[in-house]
């Protein structure tokens, strides 16, 4: 793999129902086997907010509601390097499917104080802020 040119942009959804944070199991790409937020990467143009939700609908088949940015996390992991936005929601409606089962293996509902390991990088830098998404 190629290193980048410069960071990339992408964003991460930590999606709140009954008191629990959907996080999935990733499958292909960078860091199969580790567990992160619905999210993707920015297209040209598209205000952040609405790769969030297309992102969330693309992965999850889920339908969110107030979506708030919470933070933004630097995540260099060599060849890639991606600037993560971070966003929590609440869940309005569906159940979490596997609409892109080439990219995760399933998806889970989790407290935010016993979260599975090991997580995406940047859902780890997340964590390390110390900023509870639902506060």
């Amino acid at each position: 793999m190629q290193t980048m040119p410069y960071p990339g942009i992408g964003v991460g959804v930590y999606i709140k129902k009954s008191d629990k944070v959907l996080l999935g199991l990733r499958k292909g790409g960078h860091q199969p086997g580790s567990w992160c937020a619905p999210g993707g990467k920015l297209e040209m143009f598209e205000s952040w907010e609405h790769c969030a939700l297309r992102e969330t609908t693309e992965e999850t088949g889920l339908r969110i509601k107030n979506l708030r940015m919470i933070g933004v996390t630097d995540d260099p992991h060599p060849p890639l390097h991606f600037i993560t936005i971070a966003f929590s929601a609440d869940w309005e409606s569906g159940e979490a499917t596997l609409v892109e089962p080439d990219k995760f293996i399933e998806w889970g509902w989790f407290l935010w104080n016993d979260l599975p390991t090991p997580l995406f990088i940047p859902t780890q830098n997340f964590v390390n802020l110390g900023i509870h998404p639902f506060d």
